[in-house]
């Protein structure tokens, strides 16, 4: 890497986004939305938010402040601008969670916090999006990952759109027939955009650039990173042109519209899925690291979701079986390659702040000498078969065995956080390495901005 620099509030971001994870997770255990109650009950939908914005979307933004410059070789364009933007997500989300509990019948005053949730986490994302689209168009022309990056951000924008127009529904601040019609029915539209469009198309493009990295494989760009851009483009503007149109225009369903996105997204993903293998294959990293091998396991975890939504849509049972398809995507896929990465990602940047000025002045440790992936390695296992057995219990309509699963998650990811933090404190690295004075030591939430030149 040429001109590395460390993103102030990328661990603040990667911080919150682990808590909110936690959280999700503790709710799950106890009970608390699907499988416990409906897909679209208010404690759900509180649930899904939790784990989209508080853990998915944080950890997906402080990835791109760190990663977009990296990717595009450009500073980022404000770097402190990303400060604010938490603090309005996390704002927003408290409130739009409040607004949810209120609808489910726990009242909290008579605050519109559905109204005032949408505000705040509209305004965070839009911050940062024009943080990110300023640092992205500065390098304009740009890489095949960016430009994933670009769609999943474009999509980013029409979800919190859509959401800010249920949310003003809901809350009596619009009464247009249009944007009531979008509310009944543009759910889908909001879900497929969000999962698919901004989680899914971005970790795409992240993961094309990360995982070269970090396993030293080449990345030239091939036919098939092309066509996977192209066919998973078109499934996003289809979403974002042709089914608004339907519902809004023409007065049609968006089932036609999305079957339609499915199919071109599958064809992406396998093309995607194809990519990573070549990536695997041609290595020059001989061992594969825990990150990679956990990440490898994750890509499982979404052919076996769109494998399900594939089924579930063929056969007619999507109102039924639409949550577990979710979760496994959200758990299966999203979640474990997020926190595949994160193990990487924490120990890489921990270095670079702790050792990257140091290289050529006196000995330095590796970055896999900050981990211990024979301690980790259980822990992940435990998280994916806590996930498979959710999803058999979800799939079975089995709510206690659900909730037992999601408790060996909970443990499972709770280890993996205790281990990160032990990478941010060095407690793998013999004790001859360690940086000389207090202030080499890196701050467990706000690393010191430092820039490298290797």
């Amino acid at each position: 890497m040429i001109g590395v620099s460390l993103s102030r509030w990328t661990m603040s971001y990667f911080t919150v986004a682990l808590l909110a994870l936690l959280g999700a997770e503790i709710l799950m255990v106890a009970g608390f939305g699907y499988p416990n109650h409906a897909v679209f009950a208010p404690q759900t939908i509180a649930l899904v938010h939790l784990v989209a914005v508080g853990w998915l979307s944080l950890l997906m933004c402080g990835a791109l402040i760190q990663f977009v410059p990296v990717l595009v070789a450009k500073s980022l364009a404000h770097p402190n601008l990303p400060v604010v933007a938490l603090i309005l997500l996390v704002v927003g989300l408290v409130s739009l969670i409040v607004g949810f509990l209120d609808m489910a019948g726990l009242s909290v005053g008579s605050t519109p916090w559905l109204g005032l949730g949408a505000i705040g986490i509209a305004a965070g994302f839009a911050l940062n999006v024009w943080n990110l689209g300023r640092t992205l168009w500065s390098a304009r022309p740009i890489g095949l990952p960016a430009r994933f990056v670009v769609l999943g951000l474009l999509s980013l924008m029409a979800v919190v759109s859509l959401g800010s127009i249920f949310s003003a529904s809901l809350v009596g601040w619009t009464t247009n027939d249009i944007l009531l019609r979008l509310t009944s029915e543009g759910i889908p539209l909001h879900a497929a955009l969000g999962l698919g469009g901004w989680l899914t198309f971005t970790a795409m493009g992240v993961s094309y650039r990360l995982l070269a990295m970090f396993m030293l494989a080449p990345e030239d760009e091939h036919r098939t990173s092309r066509f996977a851009f192209m066919t998973g483009s078109a499934a996003i503007l289809i979403l974002l042109i042709v089914g608004p149109t339907c519902l809004l225009i023409l007065g049609q369903s968006v089932a036609h519209p999305m079957l339609i996105a499915l199919g071109l997204a599958t064809v992406s993903l396998s093309l995607y899925v194809q990519d990573m293998r070549r990536l695997y294959r041609t290595r020059r990293r001989l061992k594969i690291e825990l990150n990679a091998r956990m990440a490898a396991v994750a890509l499982g975890g979404l052919g076996l979701g769109n494998l399900l939504l594939l089924l579930v849509t063929a056969t007619g049972q999507t109102d039924r079986r639409i949550g577990a398809v979710v979760f496994v995507l959200a758990f299966g896929w999203l979640t474990g390659l997020g926190l595949a990465k994160l193990y990487k990602i924490v120990a890489f940047l921990t270095w670079l702040e702790c050792y990257g000025a140091l290289l050529g002045k006196r000995v330095t440790p590796r970055v896999q000498d900050l981990v211990n992936e024979p301690r980790t390695l259980p822990w992940f296992w435990l998280y994916f078969l806590s996930v498979v057995a959710a999803l058999a219990a979800a799939s079975l309509e089995a709510p206690i065995a659900f909730r037992i699963a999601a408790l060996g998650m909970l443990i499972a990811t709770a280890k993996i956080c205790f281990d990160l933090v032990s990478i941010r404190f060095l407690r793998s690295v013999p004790a001859s390495m360690l940086p000389e004075g207090d202030r080499a030591w890196p701050r467990l939430f706000l690393p010191r901005l430092q820039h490298f030149q290797r």
